[in-house]
């Protein structure tokens, strides 16, 4: 399915292929050899979506720009099934396995990968062939590897990057408690949501250009 959103609509390559199932949204830009597979989501929510030439989405993946972080994806990577990208820069040759997060400001450099379940935190910088274990958590910059049960090292990477990820994310004041970050975080989330894509429209394929 292809749609325009926020005046902008999908371009993709003659020589790529986006599955049946597969789900383009507004400002969506794919480069030629890449494969799009079924379930994957790609949608430009107000930044757009660049994925280089020869590249894989497989199954059920999602990725996704924002307006204050567009998703920029180079050639030759794989983002495996139900892994997940919002607003990040993933270099040429990069590895994302299946169910692997790569989070808002984040990076990873040339051919450098996450494990399954892994995820690169936000503000995150992972160097070229670097690696991130099975299930581990890459903060800071440069990225520092943690366990996920190593709660007070994830927090305090995350602390460095604006607040957290409510504040980095949403633009929330890093000073208030939980309770207030999350009603203004999910208010303006909502009705940022339900305005932008109140214009959305279904159209026929990808517009090339």
């Amino acid at each position: 399915m292809y749609i325009r959103h926020l005046g902008m609509a999908p371009s993709v390559h003659p020589e790529a292929y986006v599955a049946p199932t597969a789900v383009l949204s507004g400002d969506v830009r794919i480069d030629r050899g890449t494969c799009i597979m079924h379930g994957a989501v790609v949608a430009a929510e107000g930044g757009a979506v660049v994925i280089g030439a020869h590249c894989v989405i497989m199954e059920n993946a999602v990725l996704r720009g924002t307006p204050q972080n567009q998703l920029i994806m180079g050639d030759h990577v794989l983002a495996g099934p139900h892994s997940h990208l919002t607003g990040c820069g993933i270099s040429d040759e990069v590895f994302i396995a299946t169910g692997a997060m790569v989070f808002n400001g984040a990076h990873m450099g040339r051919a450098s990968s996450v494990a399954l379940g892994g995820a690169v935190h936000i503000g995150c910088i992972v160097p070229p062939l670097t690696r991130i274990p099975i299930g581990w958590v890459a903060v800071g910059d440069p990225a520092r590897m943690y366990p996920p049960n190593e709660v007070e090292g994830i927090r305090g990477g995350l602390a460095e990057v604006g607040g957290g990820f409510l504040p980095f994310v949403f633009g929330v004041n890093d000073a208030a408690n939980r309770h207030e970050q999350m009603q203004t975080a999910l208010q303006r989330y909502t009705r940022a949501m339900a305005r932008h894509h109140r214009e959305d429209e279904i159209i026929p394929g990808p517009e090339s250009g």
